[in-house]
Protein backbone atom coordinates (compact mmCIF):
# COMPACT_ATOMS: atom_id res chain seq x y z
CA UNK A 1 0.00 0.00 0.00
CA UNK A 2 1.45 3.33 -1.07
CA UNK A 3 1.51 6.24 1.36
CA UNK A 4 0.70 9.84 0.48
CA UNK A 5 1.07 13.11 2.35
CA UNK A 6 -2.19 14.52 3.60
CA UNK A 7 -2.22 17.91 1.92
CA UNK A 8 0.69 20.11 2.90
CA UNK A 9 1.14 18.45 6.29
CA UNK A 10 3.85 16.02 7.28
CA UNK A 11 1.26 13.30 7.99
CA UNK A 12 1.41 10.26 5.72
CA UNK A 13 -1.74 8.23 5.10
CA UNK A 14 -2.44 5.15 3.02
CA UNK A 15 -3.84 5.94 -0.42
CA UNK A 16 -6.82 3.78 0.50
CA UNK A 17 -8.44 4.49 3.87
CA UNK A 18 -11.10 2.56 5.74
CA UNK A 19 -14.49 4.18 6.39
CA UNK A 20 -16.33 2.78 9.40
CA UNK A 21 -19.83 3.98 8.51
CA UNK A 22 -21.00 0.35 8.24
CA UNK A 23 -20.32 -0.30 11.92
CA UNK A 24 -23.09 -0.58 14.49
CA UNK A 25 -26.26 0.23 12.57
CA UNK A 26 -29.45 -1.33 13.89
CA UNK A 27 -32.40 0.34 12.19
CA UNK A 28 -33.37 3.33 10.09
CA UNK A 29 -30.68 5.00 8.01
CA UNK A 30 -27.77 3.39 9.83
CA UNK A 31 -29.36 -0.03 9.54
CA UNK A 32 -29.48 0.44 5.77
CA UNK A 33 -25.87 1.60 5.61
CA UNK A 34 -24.46 -1.30 7.61
CA UNK A 35 -25.05 -3.47 10.64
CA UNK A 36 -21.60 -4.85 11.43
CA UNK A 37 -21.18 -5.97 15.02
CA UNK A 38 -17.92 -6.22 16.94
CA UNK A 39 -16.75 -9.58 15.64
CA UNK A 40 -17.45 -8.66 12.01
CA UNK A 41 -15.80 -5.27 12.47
CA UNK A 42 -12.70 -6.89 13.95
CA UNK A 43 -12.43 -9.04 10.83
CA UNK A 44 -12.61 -6.18 8.33
CA UNK A 45 -10.36 -3.88 10.40
CA UNK A 46 -7.83 -6.70 10.62
CA UNK A 47 -8.02 -7.23 6.87
CA UNK A 48 -7.54 -3.50 6.29
CA UNK A 49 -4.47 -3.45 8.50
CA UNK A 50 -3.06 -6.51 6.75
CA UNK A 51 -3.52 -4.70 3.42
CA UNK A 52 -1.43 -1.78 4.67
CA UNK A 53 -4.24 0.68 5.43
CA UNK A 54 -3.32 3.04 8.26
CA UNK A 55 -6.15 5.63 8.11
CA UNK A 56 -9.49 4.80 9.73
CA UNK A 57 -12.34 7.31 9.45
CA UNK A 58 -15.56 7.49 11.45
CA UNK A 59 -17.92 10.15 12.87
CA UNK A 60 -19.77 10.77 16.09
CA UNK A 61 -23.11 10.52 14.30
CA UNK A 62 -22.47 7.14 12.64
CA UNK A 63 -24.88 4.68 14.25
CA UNK A 64 -25.35 7.27 17.02
CA UNK A 65 -21.82 6.78 18.34
CA UNK A 66 -21.63 3.00 18.01
CA UNK A 67 -19.27 3.21 15.05
CA UNK A 68 -16.67 5.00 17.17
CA UNK A 69 -17.12 2.52 20.01
CA UNK A 70 -16.74 -0.50 17.74
CA UNK A 71 -13.74 0.93 15.87
CA UNK A 72 -11.93 1.73 19.11
CA UNK A 73 -12.67 -1.72 20.49
CA UNK A 74 -11.43 -3.36 17.29
CA UNK A 75 -8.07 -1.63 17.62
CA UNK A 76 -7.78 -2.92 21.18
CA UNK A 77 -8.97 -6.42 20.31
CA UNK A 78 -6.38 -6.62 17.54
CA UNK A 79 -3.60 -5.20 19.70
CA UNK A 80 -2.87 -2.35 17.29
CA UNK A 81 -0.18 0.07 18.55
CA UNK A 82 -1.63 3.57 18.70
CA UNK A 83 1.24 5.09 16.74
CA UNK A 84 0.65 2.74 13.81
CA UNK A 85 -2.76 4.12 12.85
CA UNK A 86 -4.28 7.47 11.93
CA UNK A 87 -7.73 7.88 13.48
CA UNK A 88 -10.14 10.44 12.04
CA UNK A 89 -13.60 11.37 13.24
CA UNK A 90 -16.09 14.18 12.67
CA UNK A 91 -18.39 16.56 14.50
CA UNK A 92 -21.34 18.70 13.48
CA UNK A 93 -24.33 16.43 12.93
CA UNK A 94 -27.22 16.27 15.39
CA UNK A 95 -26.43 14.18 18.47
CA UNK A 96 -29.58 15.08 20.38
CA UNK A 97 -32.86 16.96 20.20
CA UNK A 98 -31.63 20.20 21.75
CA UNK A 99 -30.68 23.32 19.78
CA UNK A 100 -27.07 23.08 20.98
CA UNK A 101 -26.73 19.36 20.24
CA UNK A 102 -25.56 19.98 16.68
CA UNK A 103 -23.51 22.34 14.56
CA UNK A 104 -20.03 23.80 14.86
CA UNK A 105 -20.29 26.01 17.93
CA UNK A 106 -17.45 26.05 20.46
CA UNK A 107 -19.70 24.41 23.03
CA UNK A 108 -20.70 21.54 20.73
CA UNK A 109 -17.22 20.94 19.30
CA UNK A 110 -15.47 20.76 22.68
CA UNK A 111 -18.17 18.56 24.23
CA UNK A 112 -18.35 16.20 21.27
CA UNK A 113 -14.58 15.81 21.03
CA UNK A 114 -14.55 14.63 24.64
CA UNK A 115 -17.44 12.27 23.89
CA UNK A 116 -15.71 10.85 20.79
CA UNK A 117 -12.47 10.26 22.69
CA UNK A 118 -14.44 8.46 25.39
CA UNK A 119 -16.21 6.23 22.86
CA UNK A 120 -12.98 5.48 21.01
CA UNK A 121 -11.16 5.18 24.35
CA UNK A 122 -8.23 7.14 22.96
CA UNK A 123 -6.18 10.01 24.31
CA UNK A 124 -6.34 11.91 21.04
CA UNK A 125 -7.61 11.74 17.48
CA UNK A 126 -5.24 12.40 14.61
CA UNK A 127 -7.72 14.22 12.39
CA UNK A 128 -10.83 16.04 13.62
CA UNK A 129 -13.21 17.19 10.89
CA UNK A 130 -16.20 19.50 10.79
CA UNK A 131 -18.82 17.28 9.15
CA UNK A 132 -20.68 20.06 7.33
CA UNK A 133 -20.73 23.84 7.16
CA UNK A 134 -22.77 25.44 9.94
CA UNK A 135 -24.33 28.74 8.77
CA UNK A 136 -25.57 29.54 12.29
CA UNK A 137 -22.10 29.72 13.86
CA UNK A 138 -19.45 32.34 13.06
CA UNK A 139 -16.61 30.60 11.27
CA UNK A 140 -14.12 32.27 13.61
CA UNK A 141 -15.76 30.52 16.57
CA UNK A 142 -15.52 27.13 14.88
CA UNK A 143 -11.87 27.52 13.89
CA UNK A 144 -10.83 28.85 17.28
CA UNK A 145 -12.51 25.87 18.98
CA UNK A 146 -10.56 23.49 16.75
CA UNK A 147 -7.35 25.34 17.54
CA UNK A 148 -8.12 24.96 21.25
CA UNK A 149 -8.34 21.18 20.81
CA UNK A 150 -5.03 21.07 18.94
CA UNK A 151 -3.28 23.13 21.61
CA UNK A 152 -4.78 20.91 24.33
CA UNK A 153 -3.38 17.78 22.66
CA UNK A 154 -6.79 16.23 22.00
CA UNK A 155 -6.46 16.65 18.22
CA UNK A 156 -3.40 16.56 15.96
CA UNK A 157 -4.79 17.89 12.65
CA UNK A 158 -7.91 19.75 11.56
CA UNK A 159 -10.08 18.98 8.55
CA UNK A 160 -13.38 19.87 6.91
CA UNK A 161 -16.04 17.77 5.22
CA UNK A 162 -18.66 18.69 2.63
CA UNK A 163 -17.79 22.40 2.49
CA UNK A 164 -18.12 24.59 -0.60
CA UNK A 165 -14.99 26.06 -2.17
CA UNK A 166 -15.64 29.60 -0.90
CA UNK A 167 -16.17 28.28 2.62
CA UNK A 168 -12.91 26.34 2.56
CA UNK A 169 -11.01 29.36 1.22
CA UNK A 170 -12.48 31.64 3.88
CA UNK A 171 -11.47 29.14 6.57
CA UNK A 172 -7.93 28.99 5.19
CA UNK A 173 -7.71 32.78 5.22
CA UNK A 174 -8.94 33.01 8.80
CA UNK A 175 -6.56 30.34 10.10
CA UNK A 176 -3.62 32.08 8.45
CA UNK A 177 -4.61 35.56 9.64
CA UNK A 178 -5.26 34.43 13.21
CA UNK A 179 -2.45 31.87 13.36
CA UNK A 180 -4.81 29.03 14.15
CA UNK A 181 -4.37 25.33 13.42
CA UNK A 182 -4.33 25.06 9.60
CA UNK A 183 -6.87 23.26 7.45
CA UNK A 184 -5.18 20.00 6.50
CA UNK A 185 -7.88 18.19 4.54
CA UNK A 186 -11.31 18.26 2.98
CA UNK A 187 -13.46 15.18 2.80
CA UNK A 188 -15.74 15.31 -0.25
CA UNK A 189 -17.82 13.15 -2.55
CA UNK A 190 -15.98 12.37 -5.77
CA UNK A 191 -16.55 9.61 -8.29
CA UNK A 192 -16.65 8.94 -12.00
CA UNK A 193 -20.37 9.69 -11.95
CA UNK A 194 -20.00 12.66 -9.59
CA UNK A 195 -17.16 14.95 -10.66
CA UNK A 196 -18.66 18.25 -9.48
CA UNK A 197 -15.69 18.90 -7.16
CA UNK A 198 -13.52 19.44 -10.24
CA UNK A 199 -15.22 22.77 -10.99
CA UNK A 200 -14.07 24.80 -7.97
CA UNK A 201 -12.95 22.57 -5.11
CA UNK A 202 -10.16 20.56 -6.73
CA UNK A 203 -8.33 23.63 -8.13
CA UNK A 204 -8.62 25.30 -4.72
CA UNK A 205 -7.21 22.29 -2.86
CA UNK A 206 -4.30 22.02 -5.28
CA UNK A 207 -3.54 25.73 -4.93
CA UNK A 208 -3.70 25.75 -1.13
CA UNK A 209 -2.14 22.30 -0.56
CA UNK A 210 -5.17 20.87 1.22
CA UNK A 211 -5.56 17.10 1.02
CA UNK A 212 -8.64 15.57 -0.60
CA UNK A 213 -10.19 12.59 1.16
CA UNK A 214 -12.75 11.00 -1.14
CA UNK A 215 -15.94 9.47 0.21
CA UNK A 216 -18.32 7.22 -1.72
CA UNK A 217 -15.91 6.47 -4.58
CA UNK A 218 -18.42 3.96 -5.96
CA UNK A 219 -21.36 6.39 -5.75
CA UNK A 220 -23.18 4.34 -3.16
CA UNK A 221 -22.52 1.13 -5.10
CA UNK A 222 -23.72 2.40 -8.48
CA UNK A 223 -20.27 2.05 -10.04
CA UNK A 224 -20.14 -1.64 -9.23
CA UNK A 225 -22.27 -1.95 -12.37
CA UNK A 226 -24.93 -3.95 -10.56
CA UNK A 227 -27.70 -1.37 -10.71
CA UNK A 228 -27.86 -0.22 -14.31
CA UNK A 229 -30.71 -0.68 -16.75
CA UNK A 230 -33.43 -3.09 -15.68
CA UNK A 231 -31.04 -4.89 -13.34
CA UNK A 232 -31.75 -3.67 -9.82
CA UNK A 233 -28.80 -5.49 -8.32
CA UNK A 234 -28.64 -7.75 -5.30
CA UNK A 235 -30.39 -5.72 -2.64
CA UNK A 236 -27.42 -3.44 -2.02
CA UNK A 237 -27.59 0.15 -0.87
CA UNK A 238 -28.55 1.65 -4.25
CA UNK A 239 -31.79 -0.36 -4.24
CA UNK A 240 -32.92 1.02 -0.88
CA UNK A 241 -31.07 4.33 -0.41
CA UNK A 242 -30.63 6.75 -3.32
CA UNK A 243 -27.50 8.41 -1.96
CA UNK A 244 -25.57 10.09 -3.39
CA UNK A 245 -27.98 11.21 -6.12
CA UNK A 246 -27.03 9.98 -9.59
CA UNK A 247 -27.89 11.21 -13.07
CA UNK A 248 -28.64 7.79 -14.51
CA UNK A 249 -29.15 9.12 -18.02
CA UNK A 250 -25.50 10.19 -18.03
CA UNK A 251 -24.50 7.23 -15.90
CA UNK A 252 -25.63 4.40 -18.17
CA UNK A 253 -23.13 5.05 -21.01
CA UNK A 254 -20.39 5.46 -18.41
CA UNK A 255 -21.19 2.08 -16.88
CA UNK A 256 -20.73 0.44 -20.28
CA UNK A 257 -17.30 2.04 -20.69
CA UNK A 258 -16.40 1.09 -17.12
CA UNK A 259 -17.31 -2.53 -17.81
CA UNK A 260 -15.26 -2.54 -21.02
CA UNK A 261 -12.15 -1.20 -19.28
CA UNK A 262 -12.66 -3.72 -16.48
CA UNK A 263 -12.84 -6.59 -18.97
CA UNK A 264 -9.61 -5.38 -20.56
CA UNK A 265 -7.83 -5.51 -17.18
CA UNK A 266 -9.55 -8.69 -16.00
CA UNK A 267 -11.04 -7.01 -12.95
CA UNK A 268 -14.28 -5.55 -11.60
CA UNK A 269 -15.85 -2.22 -12.62
CA UNK A 270 -15.63 -1.06 -9.01
CA UNK A 271 -11.88 -1.60 -9.02
CA UNK A 272 -11.50 0.52 -12.15
CA UNK A 273 -13.59 3.30 -10.56
CA UNK A 274 -11.28 3.38 -7.53
CA UNK A 275 -8.14 3.10 -9.65
CA UNK A 276 -9.30 6.12 -11.67
CA UNK A 277 -9.61 8.20 -8.50
CA UNK A 278 -6.11 7.19 -7.42
CA UNK A 279 -4.81 8.72 -10.66
CA UNK A 280 -6.33 12.12 -9.88
CA UNK A 281 -3.54 14.45 -8.65
CA UNK A 282 -5.61 16.19 -5.96
CA UNK A 283 -6.56 12.97 -4.17
CA UNK A 284 -4.69 12.15 -0.96
CA UNK A 285 -6.73 9.09 -0.03
CA UNK A 286 -9.87 7.24 -1.07
CA UNK A 287 -12.19 5.96 1.65
CA UNK A 288 -13.47 2.45 1.14
CA UNK A 289 -16.02 0.74 3.32
CA UNK A 290 -16.96 -2.91 3.52
CA UNK A 291 -19.60 -5.16 5.01
CA UNK A 292 -17.52 -8.26 4.32
CA UNK A 293 -13.82 -9.07 4.26
CA UNK A 294 -14.19 -10.19 0.64
CA UNK A 295 -15.47 -6.74 -0.33
CA UNK A 296 -12.50 -5.11 1.34
CA UNK A 297 -10.03 -7.40 -0.42
CA UNK A 298 -11.66 -6.62 -3.78
CA UNK A 299 -11.51 -2.86 -3.23
CA UNK A 300 -7.90 -2.98 -2.04
CA UNK A 301 -6.85 -4.70 -5.26
CA UNK A 302 -7.74 -1.48 -7.10
CA UNK A 303 -4.49 0.04 -5.83
CA UNK A 304 -2.50 -2.43 -7.94
CA UNK A 305 -4.29 -1.65 -11.22
CA UNK A 306 -2.29 0.44 -13.68
CA UNK A 307 -4.63 2.34 -15.98
CA UNK A 308 -3.20 3.22 -19.37
CA UNK A 309 -3.59 6.66 -20.93
CA UNK A 310 -6.12 5.19 -23.35
CA UNK A 311 -8.19 3.90 -20.42
CA UNK A 312 -8.09 7.28 -18.70
CA UNK A 313 -9.12 9.06 -21.89
CA UNK A 314 -12.10 6.74 -22.42
CA UNK A 315 -13.25 7.12 -18.82
CA UNK A 316 -12.81 10.88 -18.94
CA UNK A 317 -14.80 11.22 -22.15
CA UNK A 318 -17.63 9.09 -20.77
CA UNK A 319 -17.81 10.96 -17.45
CA UNK A 320 -16.78 14.54 -18.21
CA UNK A 321 -18.74 17.42 -16.73
CA UNK A 322 -20.92 19.61 -18.94
CA UNK A 323 -19.37 23.02 -19.54
CA UNK A 324 -20.41 25.66 -17.01
CA UNK A 325 -19.87 29.43 -16.93
CA UNK A 326 -17.25 30.85 -16.75
CA UNK A 327 -15.41 27.67 -17.73
CA UNK A 328 -16.79 27.52 -21.25
CA UNK A 329 -15.90 31.18 -21.79
CA UNK A 330 -12.34 30.80 -20.52
CA UNK A 331 -11.80 27.81 -22.80
CA UNK A 332 -13.25 29.53 -25.86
Amino acid sequence: MRMRRLGGSGLFVSELAFGAMTFGGTDGLWGQVGQLGQEEADAVVGAALDAGINLFDTANVYAHGRSEEILGQSLRNLGVPRDQVVIATKVGSAMGAGPNDRGASRRHILAQCRASLARLRLGHVDLYQIHAFDPATPMEETLEALDTLVRAGDVRYVGLSNWAAWQVMKAIGLTEARRLAPITSLQAYYSLVGRDVEREIVPLLASERVGLMVWSPLAGGYLTGKYSGADEGDGGRQTTLDFPPIDRVRGEPLIEVLRAVARKHGCLPAQIAIAWLLRQPAVSTVLIGAKRVEQLHANVRAAAIVLEEEDLAELDTASHLPSEYPGWLLRA
